[in-house]
Order: structure tokens, then sequence, then C-alpha cells
């Protein structure tokens, strides 16, 4: 069985390293994109599993990305998840309009969400290491 692969689009280099490097200990497969562009090519070429999509992107808006991605029929059924800084509740809503299948605010739980989302989406397998966040 092939390794889940993940898009992540990230205009921040500190932050993409840090977080393609905690999917990978989970055994994720991640591809990194720069901006919106870049991500929408990287989608036709590496045809990810999920894409992790932050908002605050040069050039074109994460919103712009999500809403391009899901009017596509070649694209509209791959999951995106947001994960952004940007988190006020019109932020939430907007993401959830264009189309984002969970939203998730980098904070201090950012990791432990995408983690529980990615077990939701049945992306990774719990292994009995939940300890009961709630």
């Amino acid at each position: 069985m092939t390794a889940t692969s993940i898009l992540l689009i990230e205009d921040s280099a500190t932050q993409a390293d840090q977080i393609a490097a905690q999917l990978r200990k989970f055994g994720f497969q991640v591809v990194i994109a720069v901006d919106g562009p870049d991500g929408l090519r990287a989608v036709d070429e590496s045809e990810p599993d999920l894409i992790l999509l932050d908002i605050n992107l040069p050039s074109m808006s994460g919103y712009q990305v999500c809403s391009r991605l899901k009017r596509d029929k070649s694209t509209a059924h791959i999951p995106v998840i947001m994960l952004t800084a940007s988190d006020s509740s019109d932020d939430i809503l907007r993401g959830l309009n264009v189309g984002a299948t969970d939203y998730i605010a980098k904070d201090a739980f950012a990791a432990d969400n995408l983690i529980t989302t990615l077990r939701a989406l049945g992306l990774l397998e719990s292994d009995g290491e939940d300890q009961g966040t709630g």
C-alpha cells in the first residue's frame, strides 16, 4: 500500500518544514507548494489524497485556490483542510463556504487538531495513542 500523499500549500518555509516533518512522522508523503499557482500545478502533478491550505498566500488567496479546486471535476473530490492563522468566525465560514472540509487555526493545538481530523477522514489509523482529548 502506498503512503497517503498530502499537498501542503504554505508560503512560510519554516512552517511548511515543521508541518511536513510532523506529517512524515506518521508516514505521510508530503509535497510542499509555496503559493496558489504553484499549489494548483502541484495538484495536477502529484494527485494528492489531501490538501492542507494556508489562506494568506502571495498572488492568490487560499480561498481562491480552494474555490478553483472545488469547481474542477478532476480535483473536487480531494479534501481540503485550511490550516491558517486567520481564525475569525468570518474567515472560518468563508473557508467552509468555498468548499474546505475542515478549518484549523494555527495555534498551540493545531498539530493535535490536524491529527484528529486526519483520523476522522480515515487517512490515519487510530493506534490507541488517543488520550481522551474531549
